[in-house]
Protein backbone atom coordinates (compact mmCIF):
# COMPACT_ATOMS: atom_id res chain seq x y z
CA UNK A 1 0.00 0.00 0.00
CA UNK A 2 1.30 3.42 -0.85
CA UNK A 3 1.95 5.74 2.03
CA UNK A 4 -0.54 8.31 0.66
CA UNK A 5 -3.30 5.68 0.45
CA UNK A 6 -2.58 4.60 4.04
CA UNK A 7 -2.89 8.19 5.26
CA UNK A 8 -6.19 8.58 3.39
CA UNK A 9 -7.63 5.44 4.95
CA UNK A 10 -6.42 6.42 8.38
CA UNK A 11 -7.96 9.85 8.05
CA UNK A 12 -11.29 8.31 7.06
CA UNK A 13 -11.23 5.96 10.05
CA UNK A 14 -10.46 8.83 12.41
CA UNK A 15 -13.29 10.89 11.00
CA UNK A 16 -15.87 8.12 11.34
CA UNK A 17 -16.41 8.35 15.13
CA UNK A 18 -16.94 12.11 14.80
CA UNK A 19 -19.56 11.59 12.13
CA UNK A 20 -21.25 8.90 14.18
CA UNK A 21 -21.35 11.13 17.21
CA UNK A 22 -22.81 13.95 15.14
CA UNK A 23 -25.64 11.65 14.06
CA UNK A 24 -26.52 10.55 17.60
CA UNK A 25 -29.80 12.05 18.82
CA UNK A 26 -29.64 14.82 21.40
CA UNK A 27 -30.40 13.89 24.99
CA UNK A 28 -34.07 14.37 25.95
CA UNK A 29 -34.65 17.34 28.18
CA UNK A 30 -37.02 17.59 31.11
CA UNK A 31 -38.45 20.92 32.23
CA UNK A 32 -38.85 21.04 36.02
CA UNK A 33 -40.88 23.97 37.32
CA UNK A 34 -41.38 24.95 40.96
CA UNK A 35 -42.73 28.13 42.55
CA UNK A 36 -40.04 28.20 45.23
CA UNK A 37 -36.47 29.45 45.11
CA UNK A 38 -33.23 27.81 44.04
CA UNK A 39 -31.96 28.25 47.61
CA UNK A 40 -34.43 25.64 48.91
CA UNK A 41 -33.75 23.13 46.17
CA UNK A 42 -30.80 20.92 47.10
CA UNK A 43 -32.50 18.07 49.00
CA UNK A 44 -35.56 18.07 46.76
CA UNK A 45 -33.54 17.97 43.55
CA UNK A 46 -31.47 15.12 45.01
CA UNK A 47 -34.70 13.19 45.70
CA UNK A 48 -35.91 13.84 42.13
CA UNK A 49 -32.58 12.60 40.73
CA UNK A 50 -32.84 9.47 42.88
CA UNK A 51 -36.21 8.78 41.31
CA UNK A 52 -34.79 9.23 37.81
CA UNK A 53 -31.89 6.91 38.59
CA UNK A 54 -34.31 4.12 39.57
CA UNK A 55 -35.15 3.96 35.87
CA UNK A 56 -31.59 4.25 34.62
CA UNK A 57 -31.51 8.00 33.94
CA UNK A 58 -28.61 10.12 35.14
CA UNK A 59 -28.68 13.85 34.64
CA UNK A 60 -25.94 14.96 32.26
CA UNK A 61 -25.38 11.43 30.92
CA UNK A 62 -28.61 10.44 29.20
CA UNK A 63 -31.04 13.20 30.19
CA UNK A 64 -30.90 16.96 30.64
CA UNK A 65 -32.99 18.72 33.28
CA UNK A 66 -33.84 22.41 33.05
CA UNK A 67 -34.73 23.81 36.48
CA UNK A 68 -37.03 26.80 36.66
CA UNK A 69 -37.45 28.36 40.13
CA UNK A 70 -40.15 31.05 40.09
CA UNK A 71 -39.55 32.50 43.57
CA UNK A 72 -43.28 33.11 43.88
CA UNK A 73 -43.74 34.78 40.48
CA UNK A 74 -46.71 32.70 39.40
CA UNK A 75 -47.53 35.15 36.60
CA UNK A 76 -44.50 33.80 34.70
CA UNK A 77 -46.05 30.35 34.38
CA UNK A 78 -48.02 30.76 31.10
CA UNK A 79 -45.05 32.05 29.09
CA UNK A 80 -42.66 29.54 30.67
CA UNK A 81 -44.89 26.56 29.90
CA UNK A 82 -45.53 27.82 26.38
CA UNK A 83 -41.76 27.98 25.85
CA UNK A 84 -41.21 24.45 27.16
CA UNK A 85 -43.97 23.21 24.87
CA UNK A 86 -42.55 25.08 21.86
CA UNK A 87 -39.12 23.55 22.45
CA UNK A 88 -40.70 20.10 22.82
CA UNK A 89 -39.56 19.09 26.27
CA UNK A 90 -39.65 15.33 26.67
CA UNK A 91 -41.48 15.73 29.99
CA UNK A 92 -42.69 18.70 32.03
CA UNK A 93 -42.62 18.12 35.79
CA UNK A 94 -44.26 20.29 38.43
CA UNK A 95 -43.50 18.78 41.87
CA UNK A 96 -45.37 20.62 44.61
CA UNK A 97 -47.02 23.16 42.31
CA UNK A 98 -50.71 22.99 41.51
CA UNK A 99 -50.60 26.28 39.53
CA UNK A 100 -47.65 24.85 37.58
CA UNK A 101 -49.54 21.68 36.71
CA UNK A 102 -52.56 23.68 35.55
CA UNK A 103 -50.37 25.98 33.44
CA UNK A 104 -48.61 22.99 31.86
CA UNK A 105 -51.95 21.35 31.06
CA UNK A 106 -53.14 24.58 29.44
CA UNK A 107 -49.96 24.81 27.34
CA UNK A 108 -49.92 21.30 25.86
CA UNK A 109 -52.14 18.29 25.36
CA UNK A 110 -49.36 16.10 23.98
CA UNK A 111 -46.18 16.56 26.04
CA UNK A 112 -46.22 14.31 29.14
CA UNK A 113 -46.72 16.10 32.46
CA UNK A 114 -45.78 14.67 35.87
CA UNK A 115 -47.24 16.64 38.77
CA UNK A 116 -47.25 16.73 42.54
CA UNK A 117 -50.41 18.59 43.58
CA UNK A 118 -52.06 19.32 46.91
CA UNK A 119 -55.59 19.32 45.49
CA UNK A 120 -57.77 16.64 43.90
CA UNK A 121 -56.33 16.26 40.36
CA UNK A 122 -59.68 14.99 39.05
CA UNK A 123 -61.49 18.05 40.38
CA UNK A 124 -58.77 20.26 38.91
CA UNK A 125 -59.31 18.71 35.48
CA UNK A 126 -55.77 17.35 35.25
CA UNK A 127 -56.85 13.71 34.89
CA UNK A 128 -60.02 11.76 34.18
CA UNK A 129 -59.57 9.48 37.19
CA UNK A 130 -56.88 8.30 39.60
CA UNK A 131 -56.72 4.78 38.16
CA UNK A 132 -56.93 5.85 34.51
CA UNK A 133 -55.60 9.39 34.01
CA UNK A 134 -56.54 9.21 30.35
CA UNK A 135 -54.54 12.15 29.02
CA UNK A 136 -51.01 13.53 29.02
CA UNK A 137 -50.71 14.07 32.79
CA UNK A 138 -50.20 11.93 35.86
CA UNK A 139 -48.36 12.19 39.16
CA UNK A 140 -49.05 12.21 42.87
CA UNK A 141 -51.69 13.81 45.07
CA UNK A 142 -49.96 15.02 48.23
CA UNK A 143 -53.09 16.04 50.20
CA UNK A 144 -51.55 19.35 51.27
CA UNK A 145 -54.85 21.17 51.46
CA UNK A 146 -56.87 18.24 52.76
CA UNK A 147 -54.73 18.35 55.93
CA UNK A 148 -55.69 21.93 56.83
CA UNK A 149 -58.09 20.99 59.64
CA UNK A 150 -55.67 18.49 61.18
CA UNK A 151 -52.86 21.07 61.16
CA UNK A 152 -55.06 23.68 62.82
CA UNK A 153 -56.06 21.18 65.51
CA UNK A 154 -52.43 20.38 66.29
CA UNK A 155 -51.62 24.09 66.53
CA UNK A 156 -54.49 24.49 69.00
CA UNK A 157 -53.12 21.66 71.14
CA UNK A 158 -49.69 23.26 71.16
CA UNK A 159 -51.06 26.72 71.93
CA UNK A 160 -54.22 25.95 73.95
CA UNK A 161 -54.69 29.55 75.11
CA UNK A 162 -54.86 30.85 71.54
CA UNK A 163 -58.21 32.31 70.52
CA UNK A 164 -57.42 34.53 67.55
CA UNK A 165 -55.46 32.89 64.73
CA UNK A 166 -54.20 34.80 61.70
CA UNK A 167 -54.29 32.79 58.46
CA UNK A 168 -51.83 33.80 55.75
CA UNK A 169 -52.59 32.82 52.15
CA UNK A 170 -50.95 33.66 48.85
CA UNK A 171 -53.64 34.93 46.45
CA UNK A 172 -51.25 34.33 43.55
CA UNK A 173 -51.54 30.61 44.36
CA UNK A 174 -55.30 30.49 43.89
CA UNK A 175 -55.86 26.72 44.33
CA UNK A 176 -54.13 26.64 47.73
CA UNK A 177 -55.68 29.91 48.93
CA UNK A 178 -59.20 28.89 47.89
CA UNK A 179 -59.02 25.45 49.48
CA UNK A 180 -57.53 26.80 52.71
CA UNK A 181 -60.23 29.45 53.03
CA UNK A 182 -62.92 26.94 52.18
CA UNK A 183 -61.95 24.37 54.80
CA UNK A 184 -60.46 26.42 57.62
CA UNK A 185 -63.46 28.44 58.94
CA UNK A 186 -65.48 25.33 59.80
CA UNK A 187 -62.45 23.67 61.40
CA UNK A 188 -61.81 26.81 63.46
CA UNK A 189 -65.41 27.04 64.67
CA UNK A 190 -65.34 23.40 65.73
CA UNK A 191 -62.54 24.11 68.24
CA UNK A 192 -63.61 27.61 69.25
CA UNK A 193 -61.05 29.64 67.31
CA UNK A 194 -61.51 32.97 65.55
CA UNK A 195 -59.58 33.47 62.32
CA UNK A 196 -58.40 36.54 60.46
CA UNK A 197 -57.34 36.14 56.85
CA UNK A 198 -54.25 37.97 55.59
CA UNK A 199 -52.76 37.98 52.07
CA UNK A 200 -49.15 38.05 50.90
CA UNK A 201 -47.52 37.37 47.54
CA UNK A 202 -44.18 39.12 48.09
CA UNK A 203 -41.60 39.51 50.84
CA UNK A 204 -42.80 43.05 51.50
CA UNK A 205 -46.37 41.84 51.87
CA UNK A 206 -45.23 39.20 54.35
CA UNK A 207 -43.72 42.02 56.44
CA UNK A 208 -47.00 43.94 56.18
CA UNK A 209 -49.02 40.87 57.18
CA UNK A 210 -46.96 40.45 60.35
CA UNK A 211 -47.43 44.12 61.18
CA UNK A 212 -51.19 43.63 60.85
CA UNK A 213 -51.41 40.47 62.95
CA UNK A 214 -49.31 42.09 65.70
CA UNK A 215 -51.52 45.18 65.64
CA UNK A 216 -54.66 43.00 65.76
CA UNK A 217 -53.13 40.92 68.58
CA UNK A 218 -53.36 37.52 66.92
CA UNK A 219 -52.32 34.66 69.20
CA UNK A 220 -50.82 32.48 66.46
CA UNK A 221 -50.19 32.33 62.70
CA UNK A 222 -51.38 29.56 60.38
CA UNK A 223 -49.38 29.63 57.13
CA UNK A 224 -51.17 28.17 54.10
CA UNK A 225 -49.34 25.65 51.90
CA UNK A 226 -47.28 27.51 49.29
CA UNK A 227 -43.84 26.91 47.77
CA UNK A 228 -43.04 30.62 47.89
CA UNK A 229 -43.80 30.71 51.62
CA UNK A 230 -41.45 27.77 52.15
CA UNK A 231 -38.71 29.62 50.29
CA UNK A 232 -39.25 32.60 52.65
CA UNK A 233 -39.05 30.47 55.79
CA UNK A 234 -36.13 32.41 57.27
CA UNK A 235 -38.13 35.62 56.97
CA UNK A 236 -41.10 33.97 58.68
CA UNK A 237 -38.96 32.66 61.53
CA UNK A 238 -37.24 36.01 62.04
CA UNK A 239 -40.50 37.93 62.19
CA UNK A 240 -42.23 35.32 64.36
CA UNK A 241 -39.35 35.34 66.86
CA UNK A 242 -39.28 39.13 66.94
CA UNK A 243 -42.97 39.33 67.79
CA UNK A 244 -43.34 36.11 69.81
CA UNK A 245 -45.84 34.51 67.41
CA UNK A 246 -46.31 30.70 67.27
CA UNK A 247 -46.49 29.51 63.67
CA UNK A 248 -47.95 26.43 62.00
CA UNK A 249 -46.66 25.28 58.59
CA UNK A 250 -47.07 22.39 56.19
CA UNK A 251 -43.39 21.59 55.44
CA UNK A 252 -40.68 20.34 57.78
CA UNK A 253 -38.12 22.76 56.29
CA UNK A 254 -40.03 25.63 57.87
CA UNK A 255 -39.77 24.02 61.30
CA UNK A 256 -36.13 23.11 60.83
CA UNK A 257 -35.56 26.84 60.21
CA UNK A 258 -37.28 27.70 63.52
CA UNK A 259 -41.04 27.57 62.99
CA UNK A 260 -43.05 26.03 65.83
CA UNK A 261 -44.68 23.08 64.06
CA UNK A 262 -45.59 21.52 60.75
CA UNK A 263 -47.91 18.79 59.60
CA UNK A 264 -47.95 17.62 56.01
CA UNK A 265 -46.76 15.24 53.35
CA UNK A 266 -43.20 13.97 53.19
CA UNK A 267 -42.11 16.30 50.39
CA UNK A 268 -38.86 14.49 49.62
CA UNK A 269 -40.77 11.28 48.97
CA UNK A 270 -43.08 13.19 46.62
CA UNK A 271 -40.14 14.63 44.66
CA UNK A 272 -38.61 11.15 44.38
CA UNK A 273 -41.86 9.72 43.07
CA UNK A 274 -42.14 12.50 40.48
CA UNK A 275 -38.63 11.49 39.38
CA UNK A 276 -39.65 7.83 39.18
CA UNK A 277 -42.61 8.58 36.92
CA UNK A 278 -40.51 10.94 34.80
CA UNK A 279 -37.97 8.17 34.27
CA UNK A 280 -40.68 5.67 33.36
CA UNK A 281 -42.09 8.07 30.77
CA UNK A 282 -38.64 8.67 29.30
CA UNK A 283 -38.39 4.88 28.90
CA UNK A 284 -41.63 4.85 26.92
CA UNK A 285 -44.51 4.65 29.41
CA UNK A 286 -47.54 6.84 28.73
CA UNK A 287 -49.02 9.11 31.41
CA UNK A 288 -52.48 7.76 30.60
CA UNK A 289 -51.33 4.32 31.78
CA UNK A 290 -49.66 5.46 35.02
CA UNK A 291 -52.22 5.76 37.84
CA UNK A 292 -52.16 8.86 40.00
CA UNK A 293 -50.54 7.98 43.31
CA UNK A 294 -51.62 9.21 46.72
CA UNK A 295 -49.22 10.18 49.51
CA UNK A 296 -48.96 7.72 52.35
CA UNK A 297 -46.15 9.43 54.28
CA UNK A 298 -47.10 12.33 56.56
CA UNK A 299 -44.95 14.17 59.07
CA UNK A 300 -45.72 16.00 62.30
CA UNK A 301 -42.65 17.99 63.37
CA UNK A 302 -42.27 20.15 66.49
CA UNK A 303 -39.44 22.56 67.23
CA UNK A 304 -39.03 22.22 70.99
CA UNK A 305 -36.45 24.98 71.14
CA UNK A 306 -38.90 27.41 69.55
CA UNK A 307 -41.64 26.27 71.92
CA UNK A 308 -39.42 27.04 74.92
CA UNK A 309 -38.55 30.46 73.52
CA UNK A 310 -42.29 31.18 73.23
CA UNK A 311 -42.93 29.98 76.79
CA UNK A 312 -44.95 27.00 75.61
CA UNK A 313 -44.91 23.65 77.38
CA UNK A 314 -45.30 20.83 74.88
CA UNK A 315 -47.23 17.91 76.42
CA UNK A 316 -45.50 14.54 76.37
CA UNK A 317 -48.46 13.14 74.46
CA UNK A 318 -47.75 15.52 71.55
CA UNK A 319 -44.03 14.82 71.66
CA UNK A 320 -44.75 11.10 71.40
CA UNK A 321 -47.18 11.74 68.55
CA UNK A 322 -44.63 13.78 66.57
CA UNK A 323 -42.50 12.11 63.91
CA UNK A 324 -39.64 14.39 64.91
CA UNK A 325 -38.98 16.72 67.83
CA UNK A 326 -36.24 19.25 67.14
CA UNK A 327 -34.37 20.01 70.36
Amino acid sequence: MKRRDFITLLGGAAAWPLAARAQQPAMPFVGLVNAGSREMAAERVAAFRNGLSENGYVEGQNVTVEYHWLDGQYDHLPSLMADLARRRAAVITTPGSTPGALAAKAATTTIPIVFGVGDDPVGLGLVASFARPGGNATGINIFVNELVAKRLGLLHELVPKAVRVAVLVNPANAPSAETTLRDLPEAARAIGLQIQVLNASTSREIEAAFATLVRERADALFVAPDAFFISRRVQFVTLAARHGIPTAHNAREEVEAGGLMSYGTDNLDMWRQVGVYTGQILKGAKPADLPVLQSTKFEFVINLQTARALGLEVPNSLQLLADEVIE
